[in-house]
């Protein structure tokens, strides 16, 4: 099936009637083609005890001349097919991250999203921008900040040459997808944070200078 760049349908009752010699035995019901070389395949709750044979997805190799270069990693295809019933049928078809592995097809039922984090699941939180600060022991310095479209609680601060830099930032918008970023140059830094999030990032000073902190992620007119 790999080199005939096909999925194929079969009636495992008459497959096994076949191997014991009935020649009658209808085993394969249905053939459909893709684009192309499906090296790895999987069905609808397939990885739970609730597969419902409704869809499967084929993670198909070798289908780079599909679409335009974009660079030398080129993307590769992956087709779902409808397989409940008499005639497999292609539902939807498109560009995926080179040599596709794995994929899991789950009802949307069962997928509960957050809308936003809680501030409570994370200790380390400023939950004000009041609480924002620089603060030191020793050669360690944990920096404290809160963003709020459209600008973080501290406009700036300042750390010594060789210090350990910890960042805790913490999203105070309540807005959904409203996410904030903190990015600085030459230290390769660039984390997210989502709507009532923290997050923190480690790293040594060991660069004299100034250097701009910014949000990466557009929220407002004024962002930074």
């Amino acid at each position: 099936l790999f080199v005939d760049s096909q999925i194929v349908k079969w009636n495992v009752e008459a497959a096994i009637k076949s191997f014991k010699g009935d020649k009658n035995a209808k085993v394969v019901l249905d053939r459909i083609d893709v684009h192309y070389q499906p090296g790895h395949g999987f069905t609808s709750m397939g990885e739970t005890k609730e597969s419902d044979g409704r869809y499967f997805i084929s993670d198909n190799k070798f289908s780079k001349d599909r679409f335009l270069p974009v660079g030398p990693l080129h993307a590769e295809t992956a087709q779902l097919i409808d397989i409940s019933g008499d005639k497999m049928k292609l539902v939807a078809d498109h560009s995926v991250y080179s040599e596709p592995h794995d994929s899991i097809i789950v009802r949307r039922d069962i997928i509960k999203t957050r809308q936003i984090y809680n501030l409570d699941d994370y200790p380390h939180a400023v939950k004000d921008a009041k609480e924002s600060g620089v603060f030191r022991n020793g050669k360690k310095v944990t920096v404290k900040l809160t963003s709020q479209a459209p600008a973080f609680s501290l406009r700036e601060f300042k750390v010594k040459k060789g210090d350990e830099v910890t960042i805790i930032l913490t999203n105070l918008d309540k807005v959904e997808d409203l996410t904030h970023a903190m990015a600085i140059p030459k230290y390769d830094i660039n984390f997210i944070v989502n709507p009532q999030q923290t997050q923190s990032v480690t790293f040594v000073a060991d660069k004299p200078g100034v250097y701009w902190c910014y949000c990466t992620n557009f929220c407002h007119a004024m962002h930074i």
